[in-house]
């Protein structure tokens, strides 16, 4: 095998070697075919629902786990991680950094340096998954292949970079979602032997609860880089193309309130108004009563209903 190749072949199980490989400039927007393959293999997993069937237990499962990574990928990833609009714990900051991680998209400080350079490029050429600058299929779900963007730009999360448990995450971001994977085949052979009435086993839990579950999760978050930039309507006039989508926000727990977002992205919810459903604001209001979120940033009123603003009004708060 090829150096480059076994380098890249490396970079599947340690994240920290990417940013050790030289590449040509020429080559930063190509698309390498080995770091494809895993995530042709997980949809391509996804077919055997045929062969093991299904259960109540096992859909269950699968539901739950869409919710519960939604969620960290939401609240946490995007509206803690990316964007600071409300302060934790590093106890909590952590565990919500492996749910996170069990969605197979990468790991908190990768995510959050990327939606960081997104918002400070919306829509120009060099915002990385623009459908208006590169296409549907580059923003929905081939930018994150590129050789360019498959590297953590570290230099747009020093709030992040300090914390090792982070770093760990985030080099090693495919060990939280192997672990998961095998998790689920175990937790389905052991209530296949003392609980058969369920219904269940190993491979029909790994299939559903993993493989539908996780391929479900990535297409709903990775519709807000994409749809959204296309489809829905426009209340603040931002300087992208940023449109708010009923549908994708009952889908992705009020992401898809995307124009209201980029209107003022230091915002912890981004349904601004009561009738804009956003279950992952309902959550961390939650937790906030519980004790393990606090300082909640909300949207100022007169930037809210400022419907006319200028995008200067619209200003990102990372701290």
């Amino acid at each position: 095998m090829p150096r480059s190749h076994l380098a890249r072949l490396i970079q599947w199980f340690d994240a920290g070697k990417v940013n050790t490989v030289p590449e040509s400039p020429e080559a930063d927007n190509a698309i390498d075919l080995l770091r494809i393959i895993p995530y042709i293999f997980l949809h391509l997993a996804c077919l055997g629902v045929f062969w093991v069937g299904c259960s109540t237990t096992a859909v269950v499962t699968a539901l739950l786990l869409y919710a519960l990574r939604v969620f960290a990928i939401t609240g946490f990833y995007h509206r803690y991680f990316s964007h600071r609009t409300f302060k934790t714990s590093r106890v909590a900051q952590f565990v919500f950094a492996v749910l996170g991680a069990s969605s197979a998209e990468r790991g908190p400080i990768w995510w959050a340096a990327h939606h960081r350079d997104h918002h400070r490029y919306s829509d120009q050429p060099e915002d990385a998954h623009s459908p208006k600058q590169h296409g549907f299929w580059w923003s929905h779900m081939l930018w994150f292949l590129s050789n360019q963007n498959v590297k953590t730009k570290f230099d747009c999360v020093p709030d992040l970079v300090k914390f090792p448990e982070l770093m760990f995450l985030d080099r090693f971001d495919k060990l939280v979602p192997v672990a998961l994977a095998i998790l689920l085949f175990f937790l389905g052979h052991l209530l296949a032997i003392y609980n058969p009435a369920l219904g269940t086993n190993g491979l029909q839990m790994l299939f559903w609860g993993f493989f539908i579950s996780t391929i479900a999760v990535m297409h709903a978050t990775f519709s807000i880089n994409s749809l959204t930039h296309c489809f829905g309507s426009r209340r603040y006039p931002t300087k992208d193309d940023s449109r708010n989508n009923f549908w994708l926000a009952l889908l992705t727990f009020g992401e898809g309130w995307h124009n209201n977002h980029h209107h003022f992205p230091g915002s912890v919810h981004q349904g601004f108004y009561w009738w804009e459903i956003d279950i992952t604001y309902y959550v961390l209001r939650l937790l906030a009563a519980l004790g393990i979120i606090w300082d909640l940033r909300k949207v100022p009123m007169e930037i809210r209903d400022l419907q006319q603003a200028s995008h200067g009004k619209s200003k990102m708060l990372l701290d």
